[in-house]
């Protein structure tokens, strides 16, 4: 006993630096701290090239807008673990990201990339809600000829709807706003702000939705109500803070959600750079060049090579 006791201690050893340094990554990710993420993985690889540490990788880049370098490791973590719904839809996120920045002929490429690696997701995890979400997305946006369509969205609404019920009433609403259906799409973005029991995320959309249609004090009214929820999703606070930087309204409710995010727990969707690059160009639209100034070298502490952050500072520092 004592030599087994021994035994599984030393393995528990030898493996706990690889947990301890994904678990690490994961942070750094979350954290915002694209640079550090990047440089850790990168290392990691070397003694340790799993599916998972592409993966990470992978998002990294995303997290920094860089297409080219992101794909081939999430390419890799396919390879590896070629069972894995998650890594499927990843691919097919940054596939996506790529194709939305490309030429044409080369988008239309990128799109059928995107809908195979969907479609995938979901074919090996059938309650995977979230690749479920963004296949039917893909099918709302995308033109026939690469394989949209929106009776294909709304057969995914129909299985959304049992696994995330506000999720299947924003697909829906997507829909209503293709068909310039604005009845039909504002009841559901209001269905999803019920069924998620009045969600950030829910809001953020609804706010979205009144944007698009020029209702501006409508929007500003959801997004007033999103800043007094629970924190269920916190990107939903920048993602409303850049709504009203786009249409120049109402900064001071631009500000108090991007420094309520920014002292919350920041999540991988919105980096935290990202957040300060954004409040950076709020407090440089109210004329306040220094803090302004301050907030992108924040951004760029971070993610030295994003460029939005550096160009901000180029303009009020140069």
């Amino acid at each position: 006993m004592k030599f087994f006791s021994l035994f599984l201690f030393t393995v528990l050893l030898l493996i706990s630096p690889l947990r301890m340094k994904a678990e690490s990554a994961e942070h750094l990710l979350a954290s915002g701290r694209a640079d550090e993420a990047v440089q850790s993985l990168v290392q990691q690889i070397r003694s340790a090239p799993t599916a998972e540490n592409y993966n990470l990788l992978c998002r990294a880049y995303f997290e920094l807008g860089e297409w080219d370098a992101g794909i081939p490791n999430c390419e890799k973590s396919v390879s590896l673990a070629p069972d894995d719904s998650m890594y499927h839809l990843w691919l097919g996120r940054i596939y996506g990201e790529k194709a939305d920045h490309a030429g044409f002929l080369s988008a239309a490429g990128l799109a059928k990339k995107v809908r195979g690696e969907f479609e995938r997701a979901v074919q090996l995890d059938p309650n995977n809600w979230e690749a479920r979400t963004d296949l039917a997305e893909f099918y709302v946006e995308a033109p026939g000829i690469v394989g949209g369509g929106k009776d294909k969205a709304r057969t995914q609404a129909e299985i959304i709807a049992r696994l995330n019920p506000a999720a299947a009433d924003w697909v829906r609403a997507r829909i209503a706003e293709k068909e310039k259906d604005s009845v039909t799409a504002e009841r559901e973005y209001q269905a999803a702000v019920e069924a998620s029991h009045g969600g950030a995320r829910a809001w953020l959309n609804l706010a979205g939705f009144y944007r698009r249609a020029n209702r501006y004090d409508e929007m500003e009214q959801a997004l007033t109500t999103l800043a007094s929820r629970p924190l269920d999703h916190p990107a939903a606070l920048v993602d409303g803070a850049s709504i009203l930087l786009r249409v120049g309204r109402d900064y001071p409710l631009a500000a108090r959600l991007l420094e309520r995010y920014l002292d919350s727990q920041t999540d991988e969707e919105v980096p935290a750079f990202k957040a300060h690059c954004l409040l950076g160009e709020l407090l440089e639209r109210q004329g306040d060049r220094n803090a302004a100034a301050e907030q992108y070298r924040e951004a760029l502490a971070m993610a030295h090579s994003f460029r939005p952050a550096q160009e901000g500072l180029s303009r009020v520092a140069g």
